[in-house]
């Protein structure tokens, strides 16, 4: 077996956030990574986290983290807002880069970082897991091969607990720091669906806001709020079907994810099988050719699932799928999906959305 790509973690902490229930559980199941290195905000939690994950190194920085010789790659799963500084900081070191997704506050700073990985000839991949997913993989081909025939429309319903009647973080309440429910949820599932479908060519868009406080999960603290909880866009897709997108704000109940895409020769229907993001979870799908002919559960085959079979199902999985994929694009040099250069393609139809939101005006894509 080729050597073990050595990883450092930019924001871990046992028991405690994405990277402990996905990234690390992903990690240490695949037979291409070992995690060398970690860090935290400080040396005293870096070490904790060091002795609880067997990792050789810890860190209370960035930089001395991806500087290290040991480190081949760095994993960036902090906040948003902190994405910027130990991303370059991996680039700056010639370290191959993973960054979670949203990429950056804004579209010009995910521009900044893939500009500075490909001028340093780094491999970089952004955490747009969706896009791994067997379900919509799977979805995708059967499109792609023509098996409900022309694509005509699509409707996707996605509920948000969060940004409902409490926030449990409260940065994710400030539209400055570009995660919210427009860019985390909103941007997974458009990803997702534009995936399979392809680009959108116009789209008009609601943005808004139906709360200007929100209070704090824990404290009751009312927080200022100028982030969507409510986001709706509809368009044309640069195939020339017409799609309807509502991501529900606090809803709890109802279809956690509902993805119908109706053909000319038939219909496909992704949903949810448990109550969690759609990225964090196994989707069903469901087919149907033919004048009144059911729906029935269609089997995703096993050429869509490339890890192990002993890594955990739910969130772990599809994280697992995008660090296989990344694996072997290191070593064989080819390329990367989701990259940078797919962030950003999402973070400019945000902008878009934002744009018609503003406006009222329908936005042109680059289809």
């Amino acid at each position: 077996m080729a050597q073990k790509i050595r990883v450092g973690m930019v924001g871990i902490t046992p028991n405690r956030g994405f990277s402990s229930i996905a990234h690390m559980p992903a990690l240490l199941a695949l037979p291409d990574f070992e995690v060398v290195a970690v860090c935290t905000t400080r040396q005293a939690s870096a070490e904790v986290a060091a002795r609880h994950y067997g990792a050789t190194h810890a860190f209370a920085d960035p930089v001395k983290l991806a500087q290290h010789p040991d480190v081949d790659m760095v994993t960036v799963c902090v906040s948003v807002p902190g994405h910027l500084d130990p991303v370059m900081a991996a680039i700056n070191a010639g370290k191959h880069v993973y960054s979670e997704w949203p990429l950056g506050r804004t579209t010009a700073e995910a521009m900044r970082m893939r500009d500075a990985a490909v001028a340093k000839g780094v491999r970089h991949a952004v955490g747009l897991q969706g896009r791994v997913s067997p379900s919509i993989c799977y979805a995708r081909d059967l499109i792609a091969e023509g098996h409900i025939g022309q694509p005509l429309s699509a409707t996707l319903f996605v509920n948000a607990g969060n940004w409902g009647a409490t926030i449990d973080r409260a940065y994710q309440t400030s539209f400055a720091n570009g995660a919210n429910l427009m860019t985390i949820t909103g941007g997974h599932n458009l990803d997702a669906l534009c995936f399979m479908l392809g680009e959108f060519r116009e789209l008009g868009a609601f943005a808004v806001s139906q709360r200007d406080t929100i209070p704090l999960e824990g404290t009751g603290e009312p927080v200022p709020k100028d982030v969507p909880d409510q986001l709706v866009v509809g368009g044309i897709l640069g195939s020339g079907a017409v799609v309807s997108v509502q991501v529900r704000g606090g809803m709890t109940r109802g279809h956690e994810f509902l993805c119908e895409i109706h053909g000319s020769e038939g219909d496909l229907v992704l949903e949810a099988t448990e109550r969690a993001s759609t990225q964090r979870q196994e989707l069903k799908v469901m087919g149907a050719r033919g004048k009144g002919v059911p729906l029935a559960e269609m089997t995703v085959p096993e050429k869509y699932r490339w890890v192990p079979a002993g890594v955990p199902k739910g969130s772990p999985y599809n994280v697992a799928q995008l660090y296989a994929r990344f694996a072997a694009c290191i070593r064989s040099g080819a390329p990367m999906v989701p990259s940078f250069d797919d962030a950003i393609v999402r973070h400019r139809m945000l902008d878009m959305i934002v744009a018609a939101s503003k406006t009222g005006q329908k936005q042109i894509g680059g289809v």
